[in-house]
């Protein structure tokens, strides 16, 4: 799942919104947001070392922010992983049209919703060998990726006899900062989509063997797959083929070998994507449903989430977010052409809160530590508590970009009318106990001691990993 976060369709599709914005600036964003991203993961390693249970940074925000924080947090989190899949079947209806250019979007992505549905509706044990191997098809192609580009860069195969690929290529229209800071400025909207759902490495917590090392050794490779598989990837992308000519009408990896005259390429690549699609559609189900499950649990959910099919799967978790997918199969067919956009920028706000309420579940955390002398914690955010602060500032700031940038305000709008909405239900429905977890309520007690019944039956919500 660590591995597999890095890569989805923020890469493989979003990219070229955020290159077009940019200019090789982007390769700065990615790494400023990167940054920022880390700190994000080493605050939630250190809670889910310290409490690895499942639910993760919901039950966190419970804890340590109060019962309205658990409820909004994991109702957002659900929330972003749904509009997330409506950005991922967009762009697998986006990949097809390069094969079949004349045939309407919506199609293809009625059918996948219809697949990706009978697929999480089957046993675990399917759902999770097809993620293992999805993602393993997209991790080989994006490292043959980056090799087949060197090449080029270095023997000019595919090239015109006039070409000069390196840094005259990267470069040679306009500089680093094309586009100015304005331009780095907008494609922060992408570049931090591209990293949203990264944060499921907590919901393991709870069912990781060893969660006192596996926790750190996935938050800590976050630095290196983020130069390897996006600063690199775009990089070499960027020193062979123009930036400016990157026009999003489909990947910006399928476009620039097909206009290479890498035809065989081209073709593999955009089969390599729509595998990618499938997977990051299969990730966002599971992210939503175990969060949703947890939800449930909590009493902060339906009770119908919590129910599980004979084949161990959370069938109305499925059937909601299926519900979901048929929504984004209307709105592609209203908005085909601005409708990526616009759900990215919303899944940013969505990814960018949930973020903000880990950071200050994290804070309050170290706060309660030093006020109770309780033992210092054994993975620790480093350069704390400036790194921890410095980066809830960038992502306030992120969430102001969503609303002064023209293209993404929309997000805003949607994003607070979605919080409105979950302080209504709040009110309404979940009782003012907030129903917190008794494994969180104390620091003395043990937190993995969940029955061996619902820890089957957490698992039951399936295996998988987000991908953007």
């Amino acid at each position: 799942m660590a591995l597999g976060s890095a890569i989805g369709t923020g890469l493989f599709y979003g990219s070229a919104s955020a290159i077009q914005s940019a200019g090789p600036a982007v390769l700065l964003a990615y790494m400023i947001g990167g940054a920022a991203v880390f700190l994000v993961m080493r605050a939630l390693g250190e809670m889910a070392v310290r409490h690895p249970v499942s639910g993760s940074f919901g039950d966190y925000a419970s804890r340590y922010l109060g019962p309205f924080a658990g409820f909004i947090t994991g109702w957002t989190f659900a929330f972003e992983m749904a509009v997330v899949a409506i950005a991922d079947v967009t762009a697998f209806g986006i990949y097809m049209g390069f094969w079949f250019p004349d045939v309407p979007r919506w199609i293809w992505i009625l059918a996948v919703v219809l697949l990706i549905a009978a697929l999480n509706l089957m046993r675990v044990k399917v759902f999770g060998e097809t993620e293992f191997w999805l993602s393993i098809l997209k991790v080989s192609a994006i490292i043959a990726m980056i090799v087949g580009g060197i090449a080029i860069i270095v023997f000019g195969f595919g090239l015109d006899d006039g070409a000069n690929p390196g840094m005259d290529t990267l470069l040679g229209s306009g500089g680093f900062f094309a586009n100015g800071v304005w331009g780095l400025l907008a494609s922060f909207s992408i570049v931090m989509f591209a990293f949203g759902g990264i944060e499921t490495i907590g919901i393991t917590a709870g069912e990781a063997e060893n969660p006192k090392k596996a926790i750190p050794a996935a938050v800590n490779t976050v630095p290196f797959r983020i130069l390897l598989f996006y600063v690199c990837t775009l990089a070499v992308l960027m020193m062979i083929f123009p930036w400016q000519d990157i026009d999003g009408s489909t990947s910006p990896f399928v476009q620039i070998f097909d206009s290479l005259g890498i035809t065989a390429a081209a073709h593999i690549l955009n089969a390599v994507v729509i595998t990618a699609a499938l997977s990051a559609i299969n990730a966002d189900i599971f992210g939503a449903g175990r969060m949703m499950y947890g939800l449930a649990r909590q009493g902060q959910a339906p009770a119908s989430f919590a129910k599980v099919s004979r084949n161990g799967v959370p069938w109305m978790t499925v059937a909601t977010m299926a519900g979901v997918l048929l929504a984004g199969v209307v709105l592609n067919a209203l908005l085909p052409e601005s409708l990526f956009t616009i759900i990215a920028s919303i899944a940013t706000f969505a990814t960018v809160w949930v973020w903000l309420m880990i950071l200050l579940s994290h804070i309050a955390m170290k706060r309660e530590i030093a006020r109770n002398n309780l033992p210092a914690s054994e993975f620790g955010v480093p350069f704390w508590p400036a790194a921890s602060y410095a980066a809830l500032a960038f992502m306030g700031f992120i969430v102001v970009l969503l609303g002064v940038m023209p293209g993404t305000r929309v997000a805003l709008i949607v994003g607070a009318v979605w919080i409105g909405l979950l302080f209504v239900a709040y009110r309404l429905w979940v009782r003012g106990d907030g129903r917190v977890r008794a494994d969180l309520a104390d620091e003395t007690l043990d937190p993995r001691a969940d029955s061996a019944a619902d820890t089957r039956a957490a698992t039951s919500a399936a295996a998988g990993e987000p991908g953007r």
